[in-house]
């Protein structure tokens, strides 16, 4: 009964997934209906319909080179945020742990300043996040592994918040030195977050990480559960807590890092889609990591087509998922002691 349950849930939450994905692939300044669409498919896939070679052409054009990377990306990327968000809640039995608990999006974004200061290349850009976003987070577990005699979660948290404090004072001394008129500007742009830049080639390219990721954490879940309780009572069930919050925190950070390397700083998906996807469905990780990957990469696309069509310009998606989950952080905060007991 209970994996009947389960599946329903998952079921419901990819078929959800996929009419969001569908939409936002039609939605746009060049609106294409369903029947143009399906016309398209047809010829695209077995060269039969009525479809003219030039409509054909543009319809091409838009779908695989604008908003079928896009789409992809965000899916991938609202994936990562909400499973590493789901995780690193698990791991600290903290209701308010995010993401960037441990520094790897201050992290990332000096690496990515540094990047664009030093060059003007993209693929340095995304290694510098990439590299410095690990930096970060080893960082943090130095600290927090340099005082034996406290609790490791408390120390790792402490050592995440200075970990974070130092990337971002020294994120403020690079906007310092940059050029006001053109580095400056960009490194700003980035900071807020965006899926404009995605290429299908880079979203491939990414996507196997982010997937090995998430397919891990999905099957650490059941540990998750068990540390959830604490790390004696953990330990006495025959877990090894050091070995499971090392690995958890390695792919995690991995996950979380790749979305700041692809899009900039997303913030609040990591922090609200566990709480929202655990009041609905309980507790246990078996559910709600998966479940979160599912409803993080809907709510991304979702924020992404409103940061499209709001307004005749686009708006930065890191502004908008904040605007959107400030109101609804408010709102789950009644029910979250309920949900975490």
């Amino acid at each position: 009964m209970r994996y009947k349950k389960e599946a329903k849930y998952l079921l419901l939450a990819t078929l959800t997934l996929a009419i969001v994905a569908l939409l936002s692939l039609l939605w746009g300044q060049y609106q294409i209906d369903m029947s143009t669409f399906v016309e398209y498919l047809n010829y695209k896939l077995f060269s039969k319909g009525e479809i003219d070679s030039q409509t054909f052409t543009l319809i091409d054009n838009i779908i695989l080179e604008i908003r079928l990377p896009r789409v992809l990306l965000a899916i991938l990327l609202g994936a990562a945020l909400s499973t590493s968000g789901a995780v690193f809640q698990a791991m600290f039995v903290n209701p308010l742990v995010s993401p960037g608990i441990l520094g790897v999006l201050a992290g990332a974004s000096f690496g990515a300043a540094c990047g664009m200061l030093l060059s003007d290349s993209w693929l340095i850009v995304q290694v510098l996040a990439f590299a410095f976003g690990f930096v970060a987070v080893g960082f943090a577990v130095l600290i927090g592994s340099m005082v034996t005699n406290s609790r490791s979660t408390v120390m790792l948290v402490l050592g995440g918040v200075i970990s974070a404090a130092l990337f971002t004072s020294l994120l403020s001394i690079i906007k310092y030195v940059a050029d006001p008129y053109s580095t400056l500007p960009a490194i700003v742009y980035w900071l807020m977050g965006s899926l404009s830049m995605a290429q299908l080639n880079e979203v491939a390219f990414v996507a196997i990480p982010i997937l090995l990721s998430i397919t891990g954490m999905i099957f650490m879940s059941k540990y998750f559960d068990l540390m959830s309780l604490g790390d004696e009572e953990a330990k006495a069930l025959g877990v090894n807590v050091k070995l499971i919050r090392i690995v958890a925190i390695i792919l995690a950070t991995l996950a979380s890092s790749l979305s700041v390397v692809m899009a900039g700083i997303i913030g609040w998906v990591g922090l609200i889609i566990p709480h929202i996807v655990r009041m609905a469905v309980g507790p246990s990780h078996r559910l709600l990591i998966p479940l979160s990957a599912i409803v993080g990469g809907a709510f991304l696309l979702l924020a992404d087509a409103i940061s499209r069509l709001a307004l005749s310009v686009e708006i930065p998606i890191g502004i908008l998922t904040s605007l959107i989950g400030i109101p609804i952080f408010i709102i789950v905060l009644k029910n979250a002691r309920a949900a975490w007991n």
